[in-house]
C-alpha cells in the first residue's frame, strides 16, 4: 500500500507524531495529491505497529493529552527498501470513468455523445488551466512539481483520448442502434 509505504519513508527520516506526519506529507506532495485523512493515517499507523514495521510509545506533555510518537523498526526499514526496489505495474485493466461515461452516452445516441464530449473537453481544458496555475505557485518544490507535470501529462494524455473519441463520435453512436432490440427483448419477456 503507497501510503503505509511513504508514512515508512517519513517516519525513516525522523520520530513523528500523526499531525505532524499528515503535515509533512501534504507539505511533501503539494495540493495536487490531496489532503491525507487524518483517520485513515491512525488506521495506517495502526497496522504498521501491528506488523511491526513501527513501534510506539506516549511522551507526556504539559497541559495536553500524551503524545503518541511513531519510530521505524528495522523491519520497517526493510519493508521500505523492499517496496522502493520494486517497480510500479499498473494492476490488470485500465479503468477511467469517462470510458463508463462514454458507453451510456454512445447508447443513448450522437446527440448525448458529442455533448458528454464538449462537457468532458471543458472539464479537462479547466484542469490544465488551474495545474499551470498549481505549477506557478510551487516552482521550487522539486516534487510537488513533478507530480503536478505528471497530473499535466495525464490530462493531456485524457484531452488526446478525448479527441479520438470525437474523430470516432459516429462508429460509437452506430452503437445506439441496439437499444430498440434490447428493449423489444425485454418486452417480449414481460409478456411472454
Amino acid at each position: 500500500m503507497p501510503i503505509q509505504h511513504a508514512v515508512l519513508a517519513l517516519l525513516a527520516e525522523e520520530d513523528s507524531y500523526g499531525y505532524e506526519l499528515r503535515a509533512e506529507f501534504e507539505r511533501a506532495v503539494g495540493p495536487q495529491w490531496g489532503e491525507l485523512n487524518i483517520g485513515h493515517l491512525y488506521q495506517v499507523l495502526d497496522r504498521l505497529v501491528r506488523d511491526g514495521l513501527v513501534t510506539r510509545r506516549e511522551v507526556a506533555q504539559p497541559r495536553l493529552p500524551d503524545r503518541v510518537v511513531y519510530r521505524i523498526t528495522k523491519r520497517g526499514s526493510a519493508e521500505l527498501e523492499q517496496w522502493l526496489e520494486t517497480p510500479f505495474v499498473r494492476q490488470s485493466g485500465y479503468r477511467d470513468d469517462f470510458f463508463l461515461k462514454l458507453l451510456a452516452a454512445s447508447r443513448l445516441g450522437r446527440r448525448e455523445l458529442d455533448r458528454v464530449l464538449r462537457t468532458q473537453r471543458a472539464a479537462y481544458l479547466g484542469e490544465l488551466g488551474a495545474l499551470g496555475s498549481l505549477r506557478s505557485e510551487h516552482a521550487g518544490a522539486p516534487l510537488v512539481e513533478l507530480l503536478i507535470d505528471a497530473a499535466i501529462a495525464h490530462t493531456e494524455a485524457n484531452l488526446k483520448t478525448l479527441e479520438h473519441a470525437e474523430e470516432r463520435a459516429e462508429a460509437l453512436a452506430a452503437r445506439s442502434s441496439r437499444l430498440p432490440a434490447a428493449e423489444d427483448d425485454r418486452t417480449a419477456e414481460a409478456a411472454g
